[in-house]
């Protein structure tokens, strides 16, 4: 297991530096707390296209899975990163908190379920996790026991400035958009955008990836990092992937094409110590997006708002 440490002292950002070896402990642990809860998210609430009510959202004070029916009410969860408790409310008023600390995701599964069923909650979950090597079952983890409170607290903070900067590239495109979701099954911030056409069936994919890639997408997003890349990374793909896309001039000069993720990737670190890391994003998934937009043929009318029209402002 190991304890998480952060080499350097955080001052107050945006972009507070978050190297995963620091925390990569605390961040395979908290994958599989999402995982917990998003799969309660995943039994209670009606298919959405592209599974788009599976996952949680970045809030205020940290992940949220919304308001989710159950027979007669409604209850919400949330990972709450500043008080660094799990809050389980439900519209009759009751209120739970499961206290988020260095605890194995074995002993996190059994309390959270307790709790759940001590105000009436009684939901069956798939009970190992998705989307990672080697599964082991929720109510058998001992591995995974690490929680460093100030790394996820950087981790809150990075969330909470990239769904902004994904909300505001967002805001341009007329089409067929996502909500900027949490996605626990890959642990990622992601962002689609649909050209309105359907896409060839993904060769070998099952049920699950077949619907979340039915039809055209430009995906963005951010991940903190795993696997084929060690530190957190922005990401910006196309899919069906048209020829000429991993070739395509995409901004700033620090971003590039990953062979093996089929991804254009920009270093979570280049971006926070540009002069402008908002302008820095922004212009990576715009040049991204245009590139793929423009070799797959888009109707570009269609994914721009006209100049001149303001956005986040307040006023009309």
């Amino acid at each position: 297991m190991g304890s998480d440490t952060l080499q350097q002292p955080d001052p107050v950002t945006n972009w507070p530096a978050l190297p995963l070896a620091g925390w990569a402990d605390t961040a395979a642990t908290l994958h599989m707390w999402t995982q917990i809860v998003g799969k309660i998210r995943l039994a209670l609430c009606p298919l959405v296209n592209h599974w788009w009510q599976v996952p949680l959202y970045v809030g205020v004070r940290g992940l949220s899975t919304s308001a989710m029916p159950y027979q007669d009410r409604a209850l919400d969860i949330e990972f709450d990163f500043l008080d660094h408790n799990l809050a389980i409310r439900d519209s009759r008023g009751a209120a739970k908190f499961v206290p988020l600390y260095a605890r194995s995701v074995a002993d996190f599964h059994r309390e959270f379920m307790a709790v759940l069923h001590s105000i009436g909650i009684d939901v069956k979950i798939w009970p190992k996790p998705v989307e990672v090597p080697d599964p082991i079952p929720f109510a058998d983890d001992v591995i995974h026991a690490s929680y460093d409170p100030e790394a996820v607290s950087r981790f809150h903070r990075i969330l909470l400035r990239a769904s902004a900067v994904i909300q505001q590239f967002r805001a341009e495109f007329l089409g067929k958009a996502s909500p900027v979701n949490f996605f626990w099954g890959g642990f990622d911030l992601a962002l689609g955008l649909y050209s309105g056409r359907r896409a060839p069936e993904r060769e070998g994919a099952d049920a699950m990836v077949r619907e979340a890639y039915s039809h055209e997408c430009i995906d963005v997003g951010f991940w903190p990092g795993s696997g084929a890349l060690a530190d957190p990374a922005f990401y910006a793909y196309a899919w069906p992937e048209p020829s000429g896309y991993p070739t395509s001039p995409v901004r700033p000069a620090s971003a590039f094409y990953h062979p093996e993720l089929k991804e254009f990737i920009l270093m979570y670190d280049d971006v926070r110590r540009a002069p402008s890391p908002e302008r820095t994003l922004l212009d990576f998934f715009e040049s991204a997006f245009d590139a793929g937009a423009n070799l797959a043929n888009w109707d570009r009318a269609m994914v721009r708002r006209p100049l001149g029209l303001k956005t986040g402002s307040g006023s009309r």
